[in-house]
């Protein structure tokens, strides 16, 4: 289970979580939270709570898997509170009365028959639920592939009028069951939006499917849980449940090729058409993000920033500082300005 991140320590390679949409608790709020003499389990519940969270589940699959935690959450309660029962009535009771058949009934009771019948009872519980995990409330209408690369994401809506490709960002209609089927070129990865579903893992040379069938609108966070390299931490995407209309108008709108602009020339220029494509230009690259229309999405590689020009600058000119091991090389060398117009190029491709 996850709940909601803190912000990482300096000098941590931990994943940036500064993102549009996504809200982190300062430190200096949380100490006003405390000090207002807020209960503990107010505290606990509401850190586990918000857009990468089990226990806010936002889809169907994720609402069972947070039904389950609950009850084996309660049942363990209720086990504890037994044993810790049973030693202060040891402690305290006069030792000479207790027997050898007693202890000997204690033991067996709360030590093998107990555990035997509550874990029977949740394994054959989660083994019934399990199965409605992989089981769409009506046939998926809308398939999405994606490819887990070291360390991005590369999406692929399909549905029965259109074809569409994007990037490390996952668009979703609201009460619709969704088939994402997952692959790989390099290593494992696991795919995961805690607040909609479980895990899958992406295996190279296999495809392996998942369902998501989200019941909430709202902005919420997936990441790679299987690591993968250096910048594992910093393989996340941003997800978005969004009502029917409003998903349709999206996915037309992306389809579309991008609008003519003059930073086109300079970005062939500089070659990055040779890893990007950007449709309705002569950029035709597929090792990179398709990035026709990366000025609409929330964040810059992968998560890693906010998508802002100042970061887009910054992602250009320092790609290996702010993700090690990147296939992306940094091209500080260009002059400062070629720089700052192919951010302002990029942000304008809606």
């Amino acid at each position: 289970m996850a709940c909601k991140q803190s912000s990482p320590r300096r000098g941590i390679p931990t994943q940036a979580v500064a993102t549009r949409g996504f809200r982190v608790a300062s430190d200096h709020g949380s100490r006003r939270f405390l000090a207002s003499g807020a209960p503990l389990p107010v505290i606990f519940v509401g850190a586990c709570t918000g857009p990468q969270s089990s226990l806010d589940p936002a889809g169907r699959a994720a609402s069972s898997i947070a039904d389950m935690f609950w009850v084996v959450l309660a049942l363990s309660i209720v086990v504890w509170l037994a044993v810790i029962g049973v030693a202060i009535y040891a402690m305290r009771r006069n030792r000479d009365i207790a027997s050898d058949h007693t202890g000997l009934w204690l033991i067996l009771g709360g030590g093998v028959i107990i555990p035997t019948v509550v874990l029977s009872v949740l394994l054959v519980w989660s083994l019934g639920v399990m199965p409605t995990l992989r089981e769409p409330s009506r046939p998926p209408a809308l398939v999405v592939e994606i490819s887990a690369e070291r360390f991005w994401w590369r999406v692929r809506y399909r549905d029965a009028n259109l074809v569409v490709d994007s990037a490390n960002e996952l668009r979703l209609p609201l009460g619709e069951p969704v088939e994402i089927i997952l692959t790989s070129p390099d290593v494992i990865h696991s795919f995961w939006v805690p607040n909609l579903a479980g895990k899958m893992d992406a295996i190279p040379g296999r495809t392996t499917r998942l369902l998501l069938e989200p019941e909430r609108v709202g902005r919420f966070r997936g990441q790679c849980a299987e690591f993968c390299g250096t910048s594992h931490a910093q393989m996340a995407f941003a997800v978005e449940v969004m009502p029917r209309a409003g998903f349709d108008r999206w996915i037309a709108a992306e389809a579309r090729p991008a609008v003519p602009l003059a930073g086109a020339v300079l970005f062939e220029t500089h070659g990055c058409g040779a890893c990007h494509m950007i449709r309705g230009t002569a950029a035709r690259g597929t090792a990179g993000p398709d990035l026709t229309h990366v000025g609409s999405r929330r964040t810059i590689a992968a998560a890693a920033l906010p998508m802002r020009e100042a970061d887009l600058i910054r992602w250009i000119a320092h790609t290996e500082d702010v993700k090690p091991e990147v296939n992306m090389p940094s091209f500080a060398m260009l002059p400062r300005r070629d720089i700052e117009a192919l951010a302002t190029y990029l942000l304008a491709l809606k």
